[in-house]
């Protein structure tokens, strides 16, 4: 019989990502989606027909229960949060609500409606925020510096206590930044990509970006997810962090994507303090070495190969817009 899978946050990048892996995989795939006046399912609009929608909420508990109870799922992996950090400055109690309680909800309606339900859940490099050492594994201390930092970190938490205290299977993953063509537009790298193709159309003539020294590890969405999977398929429950282990700074990503278009950088992007963060995150770079060692997952798009397919991808959207 084929294994159920539950996606909270099944629309965005990474739950869209996640539920063609299950399918080829051959799993039921069953995505939570919220009731909104605006439906957003663009990403998986391709798979429609071969998922199933059900409605749920992370901030309503009963809600989580008739899904889990309806459903009675293998696996569930919580994507769903509100996962952009400056939003989580304007709205920083409901980033509580969301990214942290709702994990708990979650874990909740497992341990009281089907224990053995093996639980996924998406922890953040952002967790690390003003970081102890470099690079940052799966015993560095956090410091989180955003309310979405400090929610994940509560997620992280609750998910280790249900583990160790009702022996729940619940994992978490580390992940640090992971981009794709499906990357929201509020999302640094998917605003280079986005301001490059416009400029390229003859949309746009500049691009206002913050501070292009903070540097991250960047790797490719479709590869990140198959490591969710990974980890619910191993014999015991455990974290990793899942990352590539280079760095490399917002000004490389921009020099890269504007030259794939042919374009200078330096004659349309202007440095905008709107744009920097209230407390930045300076250096962020996993050491994979765990989840390579017991997983053994590796990412197979390289840093160079994502800025030119996000970059190819948002030039061919516009020139059909």
């Amino acid at each position: 019989m084929a294994k159920k899978a539950l996606i909270t946050g099944i629309t965005g990048q990474d739950g869209s990502y996640l539920a063609e892996f299950l399918l080829s995989k051959g799993y039921e795939v069953y995505g939570m989606v919220r009731r909104s006046s605006i439906d957003k399912f663009e990403r998986i609009e391709h798979i429609r027909e071969k998922i199933r929608l059900v409605q749920g909420d992370l901030m309503d508990q009963s809600s989580l229960d008739e899904a889990v109870k309806g459903i009675m799922p293998d696996e569930i992996y919580n994507l769903a949060a509100q996962s952009f950090v400056p939003t989580s400055w304007n709205q920083p109690t409901l980033t509580g609500e969301f990214t942290g309680l709702g994990t708990t909800r979650v874990l909740e309606a497992i341990r009281r409606i089907k224990p053995d339900t093996r639980f996924y859940q998406a922890s953040s490099s952002e967790m690390f925020g003003k970081v102890r050492e470099v690079p940052q594994n799966e015993l560095t201390p956090f410091h989180p510096r955003s309310p979405y930092g400090v929610a994940k970190v509560y997620g992280h938490y609750i998910t280790v206590n249900y583990r160790e205290s009702y022996d729940i299977f619940a994992c978490s993953g580390i992940l640090f930044n992971h981009e794709s063509p499906r990357r929201g537009l509020e999302f640094v790298t998917r605003k280079i990509t986005n301001g490059v193709a416009r400029i390229k159309h003859g949309l746009a003539t500049e691009l206002r970006l913050g501070n292009l020294d903070a540097k991250r590890d960047w790797g490719f969405a479709g590869d990140y997810v198959e490591s969710m999977w990974m980890m619910l398929q191993q014999p015991a429950p455990d974290d990793y962090v899942v990352a590539t282990g280079d760095t490399h700074t917002v000004r490389e990503f921009v020099e890269l994507a504007f030259d794939r278009a042919g374009l200078d950088w330096k004659k349309h992007v202007i440095i905008d303090p709107a744009f920097f963060r209230p407390a930045e995150v300076e250096l962020l770079v996993g050491d994979p070495s765990k989840a390579k060692l017991v997983l053994g997952w590796k990412p197979r798009v390289s840093f160079e190969e994502l800025v030119r397919m996000m970059v190819d991808a948002d030039i061919e959207r516009l020139k059909c817009a």
